[in-house]
Parts: structure tokens; sequence; C-alpha cells
């Protein structure tokens, strides 16, 4: 069911091959012209307008030019026409330098205009995208690299800036300044200049088109090896101490630099061909211009058109190259840009496992009574997980879930969270099927202390409020409290306000799940999952967190899984799971009573106990002398 789950129903609204520019304008066109934003609209209005008067002024200024060159070629030129004092060659001079600089006032009010489109447009699109990482499953997270998403995500926002801005103020502008000229050409100097030049601008952007098509294929190269490099480093800067461990330093730079050279060789690849582009783009425009200036040369030889008209020629022709090499570099970019958010929007594309159903309510909580119904699930069909389990967690009880390895615990979790949906049967809580309520409210009435804490890289305090972001002060501090934390952090410099790094790796293990436990008491969830939540401490600060944990559990519906059988003596019920089904069932004294696989995993836990205390014992009775001194887990955070 689920397998194909992540893959079903790809639309790919946007890929980089030929012919999806169009497409893709459309699907971003909502984020250029925001519908509940008309202010942002009327910025797009005046933007397009100040680029129309830019063009206009542009279109001008030949004509200034043409003027200066004629009236200096006239004999009286530089005394005829006075105005204001000024002479016609220094009134078109003035003309000429006027409209240019009107030209440049007009592109730059529209750069200022069209800033906050563009950067609305892509703040909401980055925005979007994360959003939708955080609806898709937890199997598409544990099959993909978090490095790998953030390139992604960072290499499509700039492409979504460079398409809006290029595609809404430079492309359609640059094709009526085309159109001006050429009726200007049709109107002054006839149809054999107009031919020419659109024979020129016709051969030029085909040979744009099919070289940018061409290069696609190396910019997706390059942009799969610099994932996989960024993919690299960050795991193996988030596995910084495994690294030390095995002192395999050097291992990790060879594998990122092995990724480098790959990048290296694509860019190399992407540089060379870009030459080539470049190049084939100025002897296509140069041959252009040497065939109309020829022709206008002829012209003035025969004297069917004046200096002035040569030079005004010239001035379009070059006033031409601006657009069409910024059109061929404005279709490089798009093409570019397509390809650097063609990989986001996929993601966009990818349908999320677990959607609520269009009537979903929220969850009502009563009990709260949690029922596994003849639950069956594997991840994978060829290795099924949980074979049919059945049990009922009462309200305000506790009931422990305990079993080797691979037995399916952790699973069981997982399904109550509906992190994945069953394959046969139900979980229920108050009679309501998981499937049948709003994830948010079905996870806002479920806590969880996992078995890995992992911490956002930000203070204790921000670590433990984020249970309930709303609570005040007070009510961080006492959760602090009762997770027998709050000693330790009023012994920290800084207190509440400690750093604790990247994934909390400032912090031992012990003190990690002890904020984990701190924040899940600050949510105060009407049912409390406790998976191995005292799995990371040793024998003394576990009993201590037991006390608080058994406080914390007290008249909540509570599922513990455990793999230290003493955190679980005293849960109401005991269910012992094997291979994915339930082997026994009962107290603690009735499970040890039956001698069967419970009673086993006592015996040896408690062995292993003794002999460590043993030890302990043994350290002590010596003076520590002989004995290496090993940190233990709850050191505090330096």
């Amino acid at each position: 069911m689920a397998d194909n789950q992540t893959n079903k129903n790809k639309k790919q609204t946007v890929s980089a091959e030929e012919g999806d520019v169009l497409t893709t304008v459309k699907n971003l066109w909502p984020y250029m012209w925001p519908s509940d934003r008309p202010e942002l609209k009327m910025r797009v209005i005046l933007a397009i307008v100040a680029l129309l008067a830019a063009k206009g002024a542009s279109t001008l200024v030949p004509f200034a030019y043409k003027g200066v060159i004629d009236s200096l070629g006239e004999p009286s030129g530089t005394e005829a026409a006075i105005w204001l004092g000024l002479s016609l060659p220094f009134i078109f001079a003035i003309a000429y330098g006027l409209g240019s600089i009107i030209e440049s006032g007009f592109m730059q009010l529209r750069d200022v205009l069209f800033a906050s489109v563009g950067q609305h447009a892509v703040r909401q699109l980055a925005h979007r995208t994360f959003k939708h990482l955080h609806a898709l499953s937890l199997r598409y997270h544990l099959q993909r690299r978090t490095g790998g998403l953030s390139r992604v995500i960072e290499r499509g926002t700039k492409g979504i800036e460079t398409i809006v801005r290029f595609t809404m103020l430079n492309t359609a502008p640059a094709l009526v300044e085309f159109l001006i000229i050429g009726t200007v050409f049709v109107w002054m100097f006839g149809v054999s200049y107009l031919g020419v030049l659109v024979l020129t601008i016709w051969l030029y952007i085909y040979f744009t088109v099919k070289a940018s098509n061409w290069r696609i294929g190396i910019r997706r190269a390059m942009n799969d090896s610099d994932t996989d490099a960024n993919s690299k480093a960050i795991d193996s800067l988030l596995n910084f101490e495994t690294v030390k461990y095995f002192g395999n330093e050097e291992m990790e730079a060879k594998r990122f630099d092995g990724a480098m050279a790959k990048y290296e060789g694509a860019a190399i690849r992407m540089w060379t061909s870009l030459g080539f582009l470049n190049f084939g783009q100025a002897v296509i425009f140069w041959v252009g211009m040497i065939v109309i200036g020829v022709m206008s040369v002829q012209g003035v030889v025969s004297g069917a058109i004046t200096v002035g008209d040569f030079v005004l020629i010239n001035t379009f022709m070059m006033q031409i190259y601006r657009p069409l090499n910024f059109i061929g570099f404005v279709y490089r970019e798009i093409r570019q840009g397509l390809t650097d958010i063609e990989q986001m929007f996929a993601l966009l594309d990818q349908d999320a496992e677990i959607e609520d159903k269009p009537n979903a309510k929220p969850l009502k909580v009563d009990g709260p009574v949690l029922k596994f119904n003849d639950v069956k699930f594997h991840y994978d069909p060829d290795r099924e997980i949980l074979k049919g389990i059945s049990f009922e967690v009462p309200a305000g009880k506790t009931i422990a879930v305990v079993g080797p390895s691979g037995a399916g615990k952790s699973t069981i979790s997982r399904l109550i969270y509906r992190f994945y949906d069953v394959i046969e049967g139900s979980v229920e809580i108050d009679g309501q099927d998981v499937r049948d309520v709003t994830q948010k409210s079905l996870r806002a009435a479920v806590g969880m202390v996992p078995q890995d804490t992992v911490l956002f890289n930000d203070t204790i305090e921000y670590n433990i409020r984020y249970g309930r972001p709303d609570a005040t002060d007070a009510e961080v501090r006492e959760a602090a409290r009762l997770a027998q934390i709050s000693d330790f952090i009023d012994g920290l410099p800084d207190g509440f306000n400690t750093q604790v790094g990247e994934r909390g790796l400032k912090l031992s293990g012990g003190e990690k799940q002890r904020v984990a436990i701190a924040r899940t008491i600050l949510k105060s969830p009407p049912i409390l999952i406790l998976d191995e939540a005292t799995s990371a401490l040793d024998t003394q600060t576990e009993r201590e967190i037991q006390t608080a944990l058994d406080a914390v559990a007290q008249d909540r519906t509570t599922l513990v899984i455990a793999h230290r059988l003493s955190t679980v003596i005293n849960a109401d019920e005991i269910i012992v799971l094997r291979d994915g089904r339930i082997a026994e069932r009962g107290d603690h004294e009735g499970l040890l009573a039956q001698e069967g696989l419970y009673a086993q995993m006592w015996n040896r836990q408690r062995e292993v106990d003794e002999a460590g205390e043993r030890l302990r014992k043994a350290r002590e009775d010596a003076g520590n002398e002989g004995f290496i001194t090993v940190k233990t887990e709850d050191e505090p955070a330096q």
C-alpha cells in the first residue's frame, strides 16, 4: 500500500525541457500577481509603465544623435535654429544626454518597484515548499538526505527569483523595442533593412535556444554533484563525534573531495559551453551588423541617406544588441533557473503519504482510552512487523510494551502518531479511528519522550518551551523541576539561556533526555508515550527520573515502550511482544511466575545489573586505583 504511495500522481508541473517555459511562467504567475496583495499588483503595473517609458526614451535617443550629426554637417549648422541661446547641434546633444538620463532613471525605478514583488514570490514559494516538506511522510524523510533537500530549496529560490524578474521585466519589453525599431527601419530605409534585421534576430535567438537546451544536461549534472557534495558535508558534520571516534577525518575529506571533483568537472564543462554560446551569438550579430553597415555605407555614397542616417542605423543596431544579447542572457538564465527549480517543484508535486480525510474532524478526548484492534503493519511487504496486535490502554492507566529488539515496539508509537497508516485493523482513541480525525488534533493529544532525543540548536529554555510555545516562564521552570533538571540548569553560567549546540551535542545523553521529558511535561498531553525514555541514563539517574515520570503519568493514559524492565514493574499491565505478536501479558509478578520470555529477559537484565554493581563496589574498595576514569553521560555541559 504505502510503498508506492510517495510516487503516486507525479505531476511534474515544472521542467527544464524545451517547450515548458510558458508552462512554468503560468505556474509562477499567481506568485507574481498575488490575488491577496493589491498593493503588489499596483507595483507590477507601475513597474511595467516605468519600463515602457524607459524604452520610449531609449528609442528617441538615436534620433537626437542623428540630429547632431546632420546639423553639424550643414554649413550653417552651428548658427541655425537658435533657441534659448543654443544652436541646433547643441540642442540635439543635450537632448541625447537627457534621453539617456531619463531612460536610466525609469529603469532604476522599475527595479525599485518590482523588488518587493520578486522577493514576495520567492518568499511565498520557499514558505510553501518548507510547509510541504513537513507534510510529507516520515518514510519520505528517512529516504532523503537533509543536506540535499536544503540545497534543492536554496537553488530553487534563486531560480525562482531569476525567472520572475527576467520574464516580467525584460523579455516582453525587448520584443516591443524590436517592433518599434523594425517599424522605423521600414519607414525610413525600406524592407531590405528590415529583412536583414529580422534574419539576424531569428538566427541569434534560434542559436541561443538550441545551445541553451544542449547545456541543460550539463547544468543538471552540476546540480546533482553540488547536491551530493553538500549532503556529504552536512552528514559528516552532523556525525562529527563518530568521525573522531574512528579517526576517519581523511576518509571523510576524500569522500567530500570526490563529490567536489565531479562538481568541478561539470562546472568546467558549463563555462566552456558558455564560451561557445557567447562566441556563436557574437558571430551571428556582427555578421548581420556587417551586412547592414555595408548597405548603409552604399546608401550614403549613392546619396539615398545622410551621414546622420548612417549613424542612426548603427546606433539602432547597437541599441538592439543590448536587449538581443540580454534576451540571450535571459533565455540562458531562465533555462538554468528552470533546471534549478525543477527539483523544488518535484518536491511540491510529491504527494503526502498521510493526509487528513476531506471530512476529518478534530479528535474529541474524553477518557482517553487507547485501543489497537487486530493491527497488522509492514514497512516492506516482504517483512511484516505487526501481525495482528490487539490491546487496550484504559483511561488513566499505564500499559507497558516490552520485547526483544525488532519485535515492533517503536512501530506502535509511530502508528499512534499516525506517521504511518495501518495495513489492516485500526488504532482508536475514545472509539475514534485515528485515520478519521485531523492529524493536528491527534498529535496535540499525544506526548512523546523518545528514545533518541534530538534538540534544536538553541537555548535550553527554547527546547523546553517547544512543548508549549505560549507557556509562561514559571511553567517552563516548573517543568524543568519535575524533570529533575532544574538544579543542573541553575548551575550553568547562562542558566536557561545556555546554548545546547547542534542536535544538543553540548549536553550529555542524560541531560538531553531530561530536557525532552521537561518539554513533554510542559505540553501536558492526555496521552503519554514513553519510548525507552530512560535508556540514556545511568542507574541512579534512572531511578530519579522514573519517580518524576511516575508522577507525570499519574491520571494520564500512558503507554511505556521499554527495554529496561526495571522501569515497567509498576505498570498496570505489561505486554510482551515477540516477532510481531503478543507472546505474554499480565503484571510484573504474574509474568515472572509464568517463567516465559519476560522472566528470561528479567533474569538476564538482573545479571547484568548485578555485575555492574559488583564492579562499582570493587572500584570503591580499591579507591579507584588502577581504573581508568570514564566520562559519565551526566557530566555537566561546558
